[in-house]
């Protein structure tokens, strides 16, 4: 079974922080260490070597066979008051001249025996005690006979206890130092992520009724500010979608209780008592009427549910914007005539998509220009080219819609004037909305503009 240690941040960071101190305390403490070992190696070669050479310069004087006897009590008067210091001599025939008592050197000491002194040390314990040494061949005064072999140690037992003692106190420093630094990284730790516990805070209390809550930025550090700043735009943008979302149910409610209330109502009426065949008709002939309202509008919101989760796939086909306008001029001149309205098409272009759905967004401009249009007035349908894009801007004469609504035009079921909402031929109000989506899944851009008496919508879309 796999475990999952889920340890806080402020835990992370406190371990961190701890390794990190512990790991550069041992370093710190193994470089100490060594730098004094070093320093007692060198002490303790300056000293054989100044003995060496002493030994040397007594050997280099022996001349004869006389002199060779009395070569040990010259060395060990040289050497007097060294009580740590010991020596072993081999003469000519490397036969023992003098040696310390009670010390043995180590049965491959001869292998370190150099025409150098100092040139190579060598390390042995005996009888639970540590010597460090040097060996060298000095040659006498008597050139026939071959170089007398000298070694000198000195006792290091002073030197390790000295190390030991000084590693256990260095050891249980690194050891404090380590929870010392744990400690102090907890503390920091915990005082540099007190603005995310803030920020945790403020976000607890977002709901659905305090989505007006933002999280500081000027309180923050930099690392985190950008954070904050992100999040505060997230709650926005939540706070705008709720908002649509409830102001959508509402007018959803509203617009199904109508056509449902007109239903009951006739209902309800054509059986509060008997009446003829052609009474009936003409009840259920309306009622037809409100249930064509409500197919449609849930038609219209399937639509749009479909465009908003990426479903309303465009067909690519060549659509001739022209061509579409025209068509739909000749759909529209009835309505158009009977109120004086003049339809004119300027320009051409194409671009690929979708022409049925095409057809349908520019049925929705259409429409609702020629309902806001004053009679005697003309709709203007203009097709232009602009870089790699083709602009379609649909112009009518009509009231100036004031700027705060203009920005909520393309809301579902939203209209400028609502005391307009259920005069007779009014739509669903989603054509704007289902327009807008459709302008979307084309990857294009439509916006809508009111001023001097006249609203233009314009739409933009990528060229062939």
């Amino acid at each position: 079974m796999r475990l999952n240690f889920n340890l806080s941040l402020t835990a992370r960071l406190t371990l961190l922080f701890a390794a990190g101190s512990t790991v550069v305390l041992l370093g710190l403490g193994w470089l100490i260490g060594a730098s004094i070992e070093r320093h007692f190696e060198e002490q303790d070669r300056d000293a054989l070597v100044g003995k060496l050479m002493l030994a040397k310069h007594v050997i280099e004087r022996v001349d004869s066979a006389q002199d060779l006897l009395r070569l040990p009590t010259q060395l060990n008067d040289a050497i007097v008051g060294h009580h740590d210091l010991v020596v072993q001599v081999l003469g000519p025939q490397k036969e023992i001249l003098l040696v310390s008592p009670d010390i043995q050197f180590p049965g491959d000491w001869l292998a370190h025996v150099t025409n150098t002194p100092g040139s190579r040390l060598f390390v042995w314990s005996q009888g639970g005690r540590s010597y460090r040494g040097l060996a060298a061949s000095i040659p006498s005064g008597v050139a026939t006979w071959a170089p007398l072999v000298v070694a000198v140690a000195v006792d290091i037992e002073h030197h390790k206890s000295f190390m030991n003692t000084f590693m256990q106190t260095l050891w249980l420093f690194v050891a404090c130092a380590a929870l010392a630094s744990g400690l102090m990284g907890w503390v920091a730790a915990r005082r540099g992520l007190a603005p995310l516990r803030t920020m945790r805070e403020r976000a607890a209390m977002v709901t659905a009724q305090k989505l007006d809550q933002r999280l500081p930025v000027d309180a923050v550090p930099a690392e985190l500010a950008n954070l904050a700043t992100t999040l505060n735009e997230m709650l926005a943008r939540l706070e705008e979608a709720f908002r649509r979302l409830s102001d959508f149910s509402s007018d959803m409610a509203h617009e199904l209780r109508t056509p449902i209330s007109n239903l009951m109502t006739q209902t309800q009426v054509a059986l509060s008592r008997a009446r003829d065949a052609a009474s009936y008709r003409e009840i259920l002939e309306s009622n037809t009427e409100e249930f064509e309202r409500l197919a449609r509008m849930i038609s219209d919101m399937l639509f749009l549910a479909k465009a908003e989760n990426g479903r309303a796939t465009a067909n690519c086909e060549q659509v001739d914007l022209a061509r579409e306008v025209r068509d739909l001029f000749d759909f529209y001149e009835a309505l158009a005539d009977e109120n004086n309205i003049r339809l004119q098409l300027d320009g051409e272009g194409s671009i690929r998509g979708d022409r049925l759905m095409l057809r349908r967004a520019l049925s929705n401009l259409l429409s609702n220009a020629l309902r806001y249009t004053q009679q005697g007035g003309t709709v203007m349908v203009t097709i232009a080219k602009a870089d790699e894009a083709v602009v379609l801007t649909v112009d009518n004469p009509g009231e100036t819609i004031p700027p705060q609504h203009l920005a909520r035009l393309f809301e579902r079921f939203y209209r400028a004037d609502p005391s307009r909402q259920h005069l007779a031929g009014e739509g669903t109000g989603l054509g704007l909305a289902i327009t807008q989506a459709i302008i979307d899944a084309h990857c294009g851009q439509i916006s809508a503009t009111s001023g001097g008496g006249h609203t233009c919508f314009s739409i933009r879309l990528p060229g062939t």
